[in-house]
């Protein structure tokens, strides 16, 4: 079980201080968490993962060379065939002509596909994600493409019929910590590979509450071990 703080905007390296192992930065103008100017040095393990809604691919591109991005999640309606060429795009820039993306990251991107759940959900919609995709991000469905600050019902998550690992967003603040552990006791947790907080962790939009994460993330490893 690993944890993905999403929406840095401000106070990147006292979050990184609590080694999260994935830290999310928005590129999406409308949002108020948007991020731009330089990424902070970060501790070695923690993944960069950038945030994009419906990107033309050069840009995704663009920034995942620029700030050295380990993986993207895809929030708005990208196709199959958009993760496809994203993953085997063959021109990431100048600097690295007619190179892939893996052989430029070594490893290769991570593509993390958002889909949006409230009341119901159709889980035939991730067949066609299965072979372009590292993981599935599940989110509540709102006015916003994420950060929306409410769950959704996890007994959703029941009818999971992948066997691919998925985050689990929406909402999720400390005063879910219980339902997170009697979450991670069900069947339906079996491929939940990490649990992904932004807005309730934060006094302003992308300024995060540093001693409300590291509870919450004292809570979540306590769970793991027992």
């Amino acid at each position: 079980m690993k944890l993905k703080v999403c929406g840095q905007k401000y106070n990147i390296s006292e979050v990184a201080e609590l080694q999260p192992d994935y830290l999310g930065f928005i590129f999406w103008e409308p949002s108020a968490r948007s991020f731009e100017g330089e990424i902070p040095s970060l501790p070695k393990g923690i993944k960069k993962v950038g945030v994009f809604v419906d990107a033309p691919i050069h840009e995704v591109l663009e920034k995942i060379e620029n700030y050295q991005l380990d993986g993207v999640q895809l929030h708005g309606n990208e196709s199959p065939e958009y993760c496809e060429q994203l993953r085997h795009s063959e021109h990431v820039s100048e600097s690295h002509p007619k190179e892939t993306l893996k052989q430029v990251q070594g490893d290769g991107l991570i593509i993390i596909k958002v889909f949006s759940i409230k009341d119901e959900f159709d889980f035939s919609i991730l067949e066609s994600y299965e072979e372009v995709c590292d993981y599935f991000l599940f989110d509540t469905k709102g006015k916003l493409p994420g950060g929306n600050g409410y769950t959704f019902n996890w007994k959703i998550l029941e009818n999971y019929p992948s066997t691919k690992p998925y985050f689990l967003s929406g909402g999720i603040g400390l005063e879910n910590a219980e339902d997170i552990q009697l979450f991670l006791q069900t069947d339906s947790a079996k491929y939940c590979h990490a649990i992904d907080v932004n807005s309730r962790f934060e006094t302003e939009p992308g300024l995060k509450n540093i001693e409300k994460l590291e509870e919450f993330k004292k809570i979540l490893h306590h769970e793991l071990s027992r």
